[in-house]
């Protein structure tokens, strides 16, 4: 019992990849007070956790009334985790934003925190280990998110400003990584059902 939930938790945690996601929160939020830090923090770790378990309620669901294949819902997530990180690396400086109300629901909640290769992960973790294990793993990412992001700029202090950047360009390549892969996986799993009829 306890192997299947270390199980689930190790693919959303590297999934959520909160390490790599810490120098695009900084940059994001370089321009804001301590207490609109620490609310955005707030806000986009409920976001993250609310969207994520909305998804594994409604998912299945959703992909049967609209005809989609988990495969599918790999393939398109794949795609789009390779572009955002094909253009982070390419286009590295990023617009510098200002502070808003609605930071830590969209970009950081979602699709940062929460995004297609966590809702692919949680799906899939669903059909292997059960709704246990996928809320308890799911929950304790999102607790080790909210802590991590809180001390960001401790971690920061600690690397200094080019080992974020060195981290981020890491970040960008395992993304794009985890996006191949999960095209990988989609177009593998198109075959087996192709062969099986």
């Amino acid at each position: 019992m306890l192997k299947n939930y270390l199980l689930a938790f190790i693919p959303i945690f590297v999934a959520i990849d909160i390490f790599g996601l810490l120098p695009i929160f900084i940059s994001l939020t370089s321009d804001y007070t301590s207490e609109q830090n620490t609310s955005v923090v707030k806000q986009s770790t409920l976001t993250a956790f609310f969207v994520s378990v909305s998804f594994i309620a409604i998912g299945k669901l959703v992909f049967s009334v609209l005809g989609i294949t988990i495969a599918d819902f790999q393939i398109a997530g794949g795609i789009l985790l390779l572009i955002l990180s094909i253009n982070d690396i390419i286009y590295p400086n990023k617009p510098t934003r200002t502070p808003s109300s609605s930071m830590g629901i969209v970009p950081i909640g979602i699709p940062l925190i929460t995004g297609p290769a966590v809702l692919t992960t949680s799906i899939l973790i669903l059909d292997l280990y059960g709704i246990g294990p996928t809320l308890v793993s799911l929950t304790l990412n999102m607790v080790i998110v909210y802590f991590v992001l809180k001390k960001a700029s401790v971690v920061v202090r600690v690397i200094g400003q080019g080992g974020t950047m060195a981290i981020g360009k890491v970040a960008s390549i395992l993304l794009a990584s985890i996006g191949v892969m999960l095209v990988r996986m989609g177009i593998q799993s198109v075959i087996i059902h192709a062969a099986g009829k």
